[in-house]
């Protein structure tokens, strides 16, 4: 019995700890993740005004909503190999202040060259940000929590949406013609300018890691290190991750999820207009719809991939059900209606199967070279965010609408799920230590075998 009273207090004491650390960090880099996410989609509203005042063809338009990817993927490595180096807290300030300084400047842009120039300096100021953020919280939580943990960060994209929509909106009809400047201006003005204070704050409010932590007390620093543990793992360096060819089967499945996810973050206000929506308030209420299922799927997706210790078919049915839904909008004429239905459920379940992928890096590349594995993956698959747009943007040129773009993107999903269901990933165990060395056991995820 006293035993089992040890245990049952021992599990109290664990989950105080990890209550502590959710409130602490995840609402902190949701919020930061929330503005990364609105910085870098709005100008999906902005087209619906700046199109006209700028002469952006839909070509130009879609080449310059995805050259931001390209900016960001080449930089994202360099970035997140140096984040362990200079730490977090100095990363995420420099990345938030200077992609807030860029987005604003978007409000000066007179011309496709300037546009298609400051989309590429947003994402070369915010490589590695989201990438970092999964480091980070790998420095924080356990195989048995990460899931979970991504989940609530990652709801910012969704929250994104769900806000975003209707009040870039509202910026845009009400700040019309306000000295002298146009609504998308003063869209990017408002929406960008938080974004430098809030990296002010991060570099003072943000800790490197657990031993630098000062909110923590020594018992509790002492009872984190036990909970990460020792790990045993065959990524002993960053050029080992690169010969790892398993690595880049995982950054190919990625990119053919994310490529889908933005086509539509970037081309969902101009479908919905196209499909009947009368105003640009009532677009933002109809564009913020999908967005509410996706959040309800990432929470529900986090909690139930970690409950059951499973990755695979976590990721593999949504991605499956994703390209039925696109296949459905494309061939089934259902106007506004179908396009909200089809697309929100598409929607939600590229975005269940997005958080849960991030899930298996930590889980398989271990130590210090998960940075530079994370950073690996997500430059390659994030790439997927200029192709999506950009395949989009060149279809409806060519054949006058954006079917076949689409049904491009479906056939991408199909090879993501292919991938994740035939990949065979070794788990590695996790050797979890008490504070005096004890080793009392290990944890293995099932996702993959």
């Amino acid at each position: 019995m006293s035993e089992t009273n040890h245990v049952l207090e021992s599990d109290n004491v664990v989950s105080a700890l990890y209550r502590k650390l959710n409130w602490r960090l995840l609402p902190f880099l949701l919020i930061g993740f929330m503005f990364a996410y609105l910085d870098r989609v709005n100008v999906g509203f902005a087209k619906l005004q700046m199109q006209s005042d700028l002469g952006l063809s839909d070509a130009a338009y879609g080449v310059g909503a995805g050259i931001f990817f390209v900016g960001y993927v080449l930089f994202e490595l360099p970035s997140n190999l140096l984040l362990p180096k200079i730490g977090a807290r100095v990363t995420f300030s420099r990345i938030m202040v200077l992609w807030g300084m860029t987005s604003v400047c978007m409000m000066f842009v007179n011309s496709v060259p300037a546009f298609c120039a400051l989309r590429f300096l947003l994402g070369v100021f915010e490589a590695g940000f989201a990438p970092g953020i999964l480091f980070y919280l790998s420095r924080w939580y356990g195989p048995s929590r990460t899931a979970g943990a991504i989940a609530i960060v990652w709801l910012a994209g969704p929250i994104s949406g769900i806000l975003g929509g209707p009040l870039s909106a509202w910026m845009m009809t009400a700040f019309a013609g306000v000295g002298n400047l146009s609504g998308w201006q003063w869209m990017f003005l408002l929406e960008g300018a938080p974004c430098v204070v809030f990296g002010v704050v991060a570099f003072f409010f943000l800790s490197d890691g657990p031993a630098t932590a000062g909110w923590l007390s020594p018992k509790e620093k002492r009872l984190l290190g036990a909970e990460l543990g020792t790990v045993v793992g065959q990524h002993g360096s960053f050029r080992a991750v690169v010969r790892d060819p398993k690595v880049y089967v995982l950054a190919l499945a990625y990119l053919c999820i994310i490529a889908p996810i933005y086509a539509i973050s970037f081309w969902l206000p101009t479908i919905l207009k196209l499909a009947g929506a009368a105003s640009t308030e009532q677009l933002g209420w109809y564009a913020a719809i999908p967005y509410v299922a996706a959040a309800l799927a990432i929470f529900y997706g986090g909690r139930s991939s970690d409950r059951h210790s499973e990755r695979r078919y976590h990721i593999a049915v949504p991605v499956l059900v994703g390209c039925l839904s696109i296949c459905a909008w494309v061939f089934i004429d259902g106007g506004l209606l179908g396009a909200v239905l089809f697309l929100t459920l598409a929607t939600a379940m590229m975005w269940m199967a997005n958080i849960v992928f991030w899930a298996i890096p930590p889980e398989y590349i271990k130590g210090n070279a998960t940075a530079g594995a994370i950073a690996l993956i997500n430059t390659i698959g994030l790439s997927g965010g200029f192709w999506g747009p950009a395949i989009i943007g060149w279809a409806k040129t060519a054949t006058g609408n954006m079917h076949l773009g689409f049904l491009i993107m479906a056939a991408m999903l199909l090879v993501s799920g292919t991938l994740i269901l035939f990949l065979r990933l070794s788990p590695k165990h996790t050797v979890t230590l008490a504070s005096d060395g004890e080793v009392l056991a290990p944890v293995r995820t099932r996702g993959f075998d």
